[in-house]
């Protein structure tokens, strides 16, 4: 599978492409077995990380932030009662799993790393890529939270900016159980800021005060198969899942080793588990 020069094109021209059946429907159905594994084998008694796009609390976290080269879980906001236990079972009350699945799973791995993924990279100009984060996302039903909008560079921050990311449906996207949203042109304002570690902890750095129109952003219905490009200051976001059916999605996000990649990003590995490509 390759893109064409104008679908090349479009995506510089909007900051994010669509491709639908990029991936099978048994490859989605596969990702989404092994994710459940996972979950089935992960103890919630160990820890309670609820991951908030609201809220800082995350900010001190240790167990997010050392999570660039592990397997971790993390709940969704909504998953708790007021004593802290969980509403319904681990399997409902997970948001998301991350952020090493493409180097420390073979299922994640093989999904990953894929010859159609790597000539499609390869066509968007991003040379001698590596493999960054991958997130799986459960976006459950009724209690699926909000991501506001924000830029993948605030947090992802690459010197210039180089870095895709690849949003995957594994299961249908829609309005009702919270798809993508994305402000069309939106990545030629600039980055609006970043998320960096410094010697007090975790701080927003403001680069430019523009304030986002959110009335221009576009809802990304998609059926189960369909891969989205989104490029690092493209402004995303989507809306809470408050559905009675889940939206499991698979992020993987990709930059050029030409690029420098800075160690006050929150993201970071160890020695022996270096970025690597496909």
């Amino acid at each position: 599978m390759r893109i064409t020069p104008k679908q090349v094109e479009q995506y510089r021209n909007d900051g994010f492409l669509v491709l639908e059946d990029f991936v099978s429907r048994d490859a989605c159905d596969l990702l989404k077995a092994r994710a459940q594994e996972l979950v089935a084998q992960f103890d919630p008694q160990r820890l309670v990380s609820i991951f908030s796009t609201r809220e800082q609390s995350r900010l001190a976290d240790d167990y997010f932030l050392t999570s660039g080269d592990k397997i971790r879980f993390f709940f969704e906001e909504a998953a708790f009662l007021s004593d802290g236990t969980l509403k319904q079972p681990k399997e409902r009350s997970i948001n998301k799993m991350g952020h090493a699945l493409h180097d420390l799973d073979p299922v994640f791995d093989r999904f990953s790393r894929t010859k159609d993924i790597q000539r499609l990279v390869s066509d968007l100009g991003i040379s001698s890529p590596l493999l960054i984060q991958s997130m799986y996302i459960f976006k459950q039903p009724k209690i699926g939270g909000e991501v506001s909008c924000h830029q993948d560079s605030t947090f992802l921050y690459t010197e210039p900016f180089d870095i895709a990311g690849l949003w995957f449906a594994i299961e249908d996207a829609t309005t009702e159980n919270g798809c993508l949203w994305a402000m069309p042109g939106g990545h030629t304002v600039g980055l609006q800021s970043r998320w960096l570690r410094t010697p007090d902890g975790m701080k927003f750095e403001t680069l430019q005060s523009h304030n986002w129109s959110e009335n221009k952003l576009v809802p990304l219905e998609v059926k189960k198969g369909t891969l989205i490009v989104l490029h690092g200051l493209l402004p995303h976001k989507s809306l809470a899942n408050r559905s009675v059916t889940s939206r499991h999605a698979y992020t993987l996000h990709v930059m050029s080793s030409d690029a420098r990649y800075p160690s006050d990003n929150w993201l970071q590995r160890s020695a022996a588990m270096p970025f690597r490509g496909f």
